[in-house]
């Protein structure tokens, strides 16, 4: 362990996260001369070295290349560490750490050089490891962030295939109509992502479609059979009306799509497989 050694790690946590000199320079409330300084040889001021293990989500034992060899309390050190990142950086926090959970699961340590966790503009790259044991997927760029652990079960056909009618759920959503309808509803203005949209009418389809009533029926119908779609009343001066509130699965329809592009469109991807030893390669 050498005190010289904070500069390279910086440098390598700094490539690893994605972000500029500059960047980091800004988090830290120093100049980015100051950062390049650190890179090149320098060292911190004592006080910043939390705050910069902080924004890397490592100890400081790690800025100094020093090993952790006591692992009795890393679960409560992972979630004291999510909890006290600010609600606008939980996801993102959680995110880099996934990071690390995923080339640890190739044997690599998270301050070795082993691909980016962004890649910059609109190229986009994912990782993955696949094994006797299971498999994740990981997005690593800033158009598609994701990751995915699904350790190997022990009855693929429980898990995946039986009871489902998966080819009339992939028919409604080759409708063109229905998919856009789908989509349609996700656009409209809500809450949150995943809240439910306002209520509305077949008027709202038909005229945003220009579909038939029949047509507008038809997808609303479909989408009501796999619980998108929920029927509220309420009381008018002339009676009772039907109107329908969209809900979406939630997060699980964006996943789908996700996992779909990632089919469709295929990435520029760095790949780890497991065969015998971790191999990590670019394709």
């Amino acid at each position: 362990m050498s005190i010289e050694n904070i500069g390279i790690n910086i440098a390598k946590l700094r490539k690893e996260k994605g972000v500029t000199q500059e960047e980091l320079a800004r988090h830290m409330g120093v100049s980015g001369q100051a950062v390049s300084k650190w890179e090149n040889g320098g060292v911190p001021d004592t006080e910043l070295l939390p705050q910069i293990a902080d924004y890397f989500a490592v100890s400081v034992d790690t800025l100094f290349g020093r090993s952790i060899a006591d692992y009795s309390d890393i679960k409560t050190a992972l979630a004291q560490k999510i909890i006290d990142t600010s609600s606008e950086e939980k996801m993102q926090t959680a995110y880099e750490l996934c990071w690390v959970m995923q080339k640890a699961l190739a044997g690599i340590m998270p301050e070795d050089e082993a691909g980016s966790l962004h890649s910059e503009g609109a190229t986009r790259t994912y990782s993955t490891i696949q094994n006797d044991t299971g498999y994740t997927l990981m997005g690593l760029s800033k158009v598609l962030p994701y990751f995915l652990l699904a350790p190997e079960v022990s009855d693929k056909n429980l898990a995946y295939f039986e009871g489902i009618d998966y080819p009339s759920f992939f028919a409604m959503l080759s409708d063109k109509v229905v998919f856009d309808a789908i989509l349609f509803f996700y656009k409209r203005e809500r809450k949150h992502a995943f809240a439910p949209t306002i209520p509305f009418t077949p008027k709202l389809i038909i005229d945003n479609l220009n579909i038939s009533i029949e047509k507008a029926q038809q997808v609303i119908d479909d989408l009501i059979k796999y619980q998108m779609i929920v029927i509220n009343q309420i009381e008018l001066d002339d009676g009772v009306k039907d109107v329908y509130q969209f809900t979406g699965f939630g997060s699980n329809f964006a996943a789908m799509l996700m996992f779909a592009r990632e089919v469709i469109d295929k990435p520029r991807s760095w790949n780890i497989f497991h065969g015998g030893r971790s191999k990590p390669f670019l394709s």
